[in-house]
C-alpha cells in the first residue's frame, strides 16, 4: 500500500470517527448559571382572608446542569439566603425574619436539590427535590415550563428560560405561627433566565 493511499485511508478514518463522535459531544450535559437580574423568586400567602401578601427573595446561588438529549438526567441545586427576603415593608420583613417565622439568625439559608425529573410534555416537567427551610427538609415538586432554549440575542450564549411553581405548607417546616388565620399554604413562583457557564 502506497504512503499516499495510507494517508487518505487514515484521514478518512479520522473524519469518520470525528463525525461519529460529534453528536455525542453536542449532546453532553452542560452547566448553566442563573441570571440574577432576570430571575424572580416569589412567595404568596393569604392574610386573614382579606388579602394576598407577596414577598420575594432577592439573592440566591445555584447551578442547573441541563441534558438536552435526556432532560430527565438534568440536575438543579439552589441556595437562598433567608435575609434576602423582601416584602417592600421593612417592619414586616423584620417580623418574618424573626424567631416567630424564618428565624434567619439560626437558619440563614434555604436550599433545594433535585432528586428526579419527569417530563410531562414537550416543554413541561415535574422536578422533584428536597427543600430545606428552617432546618427542616421535605420533598417538594416543582411544575416547570421551559419558556425558550436558544442563543441569547444579547450575550450570544446558549440560554434557557423557565417558569416554575409549587405550593408548600409552612407548618411542615416548623413555621406555623398564626395558622390558620394566616394561611398555611404558601405559593412559590419562580421565573428565571440561565446561560451556559463556559
Amino acid at each position: 500500500m502506497t504512503r499516499v493511499k495510507t494517508f487518505f485511508l487514515s484521514a478518512a478514518a479520522s473524519l469518520t470517527l470525528s463525525l461519529a463522535l460529534a453528536p455525542a459531544l453536542e449532546a453532553a450535559p452542560e452547566a448553566f448559571v442563573f441570571d440574577k437580574a432576570h430571575t424572580h423568586i416569589g412567595l404568596t400567602w393569604n392574610h386573614v382572608g382579606f388579602s394576598e401578601t407577596r414577598a420575594r427573595f432577592g439573592d440566591f446561588a445555584g447551578e442547573l446542569v441541563l441534558d438536552e438529549e435526556n432532560p430527565e438526567a438534568s440536575t438543579l441545586n439552589v441556595t437562598i439566603p433567608i435575609n434576602s427576603l423582601d416584602t417592600g415593608i421593612e417592619k414586616l420583613d423584620g417580623h418574618l425574619l424573626s424567631a416567630d417565622f424564618f428565624d434567619a439568625a439560626t437558619y440563614p439559608e434555604a436550599t433545594f436539590t433535585s432528586t428526579k425529573i419527569d417530563r410531562t410534555g414537550d416543554s413541561t416537567a415535574k422536578v422533584y427535590g428536597d427543600l430545606t427551610i428552617h432546618g427542616v427538609t421535605k420533598p417538594v415538586v416543582l411544575d416547570v415550563t421551559l419558556n425558550k432554549l436558544d442563543t441569547h440575542p444579547m450575550s450570544g450564549k446558549k440560554a434557557a428560560g423557565f417558569n416554575a411553581k409549587t405550593t408548600i405548607n409552612r407548618s411542615e417546616f416548623g413555621i406555623g405561627q398564626y395558622v390558620p388565620m394566616v394561611s398555611d399554604a404558601v405559593e412559590i413562583f419562580i421565573s428565571t433566565e440561565t446561560s451556559v457557564a463556559k
